[in-house]
């Protein structure tokens, strides 16, 4: 049977490159980065690389790479670390959110509330951010604002510069942290364009191992205290992680990251133009039923298409069974029986969230796989509205 492989957003495909680092690292530098010996040296040595080949990819030389098992853990660090930073916050200073975040920041924004600290949602609708309800949320006690560049369903790119400049003039004190999970090697930029404090990062959407994720923390961040730890112990990762780390996956994730930096500008133009493929195919297809999800400013390996009163997880499994993989929604929500949040902000239904459907690409697809995976949509769409 075929395989098309078209949910990159919820994971990637481990590089041939990535593959032979993890699998050279475990074998020949196995000691523990934090021993004084030669071995722990050479350890500690490709944890060095590694955090230079990140602040590199960033144009970053402000920074400290705190590494983590996953960017879940590092939006954890960054949300929740940021607020239990000062005990004075703990007496209701603000954090600020969309409304459109990834379960791992909003879920951590919720648990903030629950301590008593103040929490704002910032509309999305359209795949824009409400301009009059930030700029009203931007309030001198505002202590964090958290903001994804690209969201992981519509695939909408949100203005973060613009963000951060707003937070110099109403909340000068305030930290800024991204989510880049998304964008990391899909978009071209560095820290200074995004106007990041700190910036969550993750291995397998880029093509390196699962479990390892990392988090960018500006040095003024920790000069000034601004982030205290969640995981206690040997105080490894400049006190701000503990636990020993993951050299053969760190180690990978340098790779996947130095390899997709120089390629980064033609995997672009590839995933953008099959994006637009893949639009220009439903309509010359004649699949007026799709309802397309098309935010003005947006990722170039996007797509969210809502189905004619289809449930996405059937026609999922129906292109499942030809070898077509796509997703439902987000992967880490992908078993909660709530309509997807990012889609509801944008402004779909609740029943039009349930009928929709994410395509993302990655640079080794090929337009053969979109028109395969558009036959199938027609025949699926044939046959489930009968059944239906």
């Amino acid at each position: 049977m075929m395989e098309i492989y078209l949910d990159n957003s919820a994971t990637t495909r481990i590089s041939d490159e990535a593959l032979d680092k993890y699998v050279q690292v475990s074998r020949a530098c196995y000691g523990n980065p934090s021993s004084l010996h030669g071995m722990g040296f050479s350890a500690e040595g490709i944890l060095k690389e590694a955090r230079g080949e990140i602040l590199a990819s960033l144009s970053d030389r402000d920074s400290e790479v705190v590494f983590t098992a996953s960017g879940s853990e590092a939006n954890n660090l960054a949300i929740i670390g940021r607020a239990l930073s000062k005990e004075r916050y703990k007496r209701g200073a603000k954090v600020v959110i969309t409304d459109s975040e990834h379960a791992s920041s909003s879920e951590p924004a919720k648990y903030l509330e629950s301590l008593g600290f103040k929490v704002e949602r910032i509309p999305t609708k359209e795949g824009k951010i409400d301009t009059g309800a930030l700029l009203s949320a931007l309030t001198p006690d505002v202590i964090l604002v958290s903001v994804m560049m690209v969201n992981n369903e519509t695939g909408a790119l949100y203005d973060t510069a613009q963000i951060a400049k707003y937070m110099k003039v109403r909340c000068p004190d305030s930290f800024m942290h991204i989510d880049a999970t998304q964008s990391y090697m899909k978009l071209p930029f560095t820290k200074a364009s995004c106007g990041a404090d700190m910036i969550t990062l993750s291995s397998h959407k880029i093509e390196g191992p699962k479990g390892v994720g990392a988090l960018v923390i500006d040095k003024k961040v920790i000069k000034a205290r601004g982030l205290s730890p969640l995981i206690l112990g040997g105080g490894q990762e400049s006190g701000l992680r503990s636990g020993t780390e993951n050299v053969p996956g760190i180690a990978a994730f340098g790779e996947a990251v130095r390899i997709g930096r120089l390629a980064l500008r033609e995997r672009y133009e590839r995933m953008n133009s099959l994006r637009e493929y893949l639009i220009k195919k439903i309509k010359d297809d004649g699949l007026d039923e799709l309802s397309l999800t098309l935010p003005v400013s947006h990722a170039p390996h996007i797509l969210n298409i809502t189905l004619p009163q289809i449930k996405s997880e059937t026609m999922l499994h129906y292109l499942s069974s030809f070898g077509i993989y796509i997703s439902s929604g987000s992967a880490c929500s992908s078993n909660s029986k709530s309509p997807s949040s990012a889609l509801i902000s944008y402004g779909r239904s609740a029943d039009e969230a349930d009928w929709s459907i994410r395509v993302s690409f990655s640079h080794r697809n090929e337009t053969k796989d979109v028109d395969m995976l558009v036959e199938k949509l027609k025949e699926g769409l044939k046959k489930l509205t009968r059944v239906r």
